[in-house]
């Protein structure tokens, strides 16, 4: 028989509590495994980019995704603004460079150095080797706690000849998803 653990948050009674302590939410999230994808834009804003793992398929008709960003982001203005979204779903050998894009310390231009990007005209730049490649537009914008959620409808797709591997988000750190062998 296995156990099982429950966490109760006990930083607010029960009578009181609105939400659970943001503590205790992050720790249930960490067990919740996410793509690692790099997002970005540029327009009159400029060429951002960060690493996220917030996003998931809305939508095959129209061809929809949502993508979450903090309001707090030094790229959340850009992406409001130019509305245009390039999004690069990596693969294991991409690790540094979600680490580049995840951090604060690096200005925009140093995240897009040495690495290969499909650049098309009004449109956002797009890894050329990740494993799969969207570009789209943002639709909507909800607002939800510190983040907003951009409802973004795809119009471009580009999917990696080779067989990719994945790269997820789990218990705080990066895991590799092996190619599904095909059966003969």
């Amino acid at each position: 028989m296995t156990e099982r653990l429950y966490v109760i948050d006990k930083e607010k009674p029960d009578d009181t509590a609105e939400f659970v302590s943001s503590d205790v939410f992050r720790e249930a999230m960490s067990r919740l495994g996410a793509p690692v994808a790099l997002v970005t834009t540029d327009g009159p804003a400029g060429r951002h980019g960060l690493t996220v793992s917030a996003l998931c398929s809305v939508s095959v008709d129209p061809p929809t995704v949502l993508v979450c960003i903090n309001r707090d982001s030094r790229s959340h203005e850009a992406f409001v603004k130019n509305r245009n979204v390039g999004i690069s779903i990596l693969e294991p050998h991409h690790e540094s460079l979600a680490f580049r894009f995840a951090s604060s310390k690096i200005g925009q231009d140093e995240k897009f150095q040495s690495e290969k990007w499909v650049e098309r005209p009004g449109a956002a730049p797009v890894l050329i080797n990740a494993s799969v490649t969207l570009l789209g537009r943002i639709a909507q914008t909800l607002s939800s706690g510190s983040h907003d959620i951009f409802v973004v409808h795809v119009r471009d797709i580009g999917l990696h000849t080779e067989k990719s591997s994945g790269l997820v988000w789990f218990d705080r750190g990066f895991h590799h998803l092996p190619v599904r062998q095909s059966v003969d």
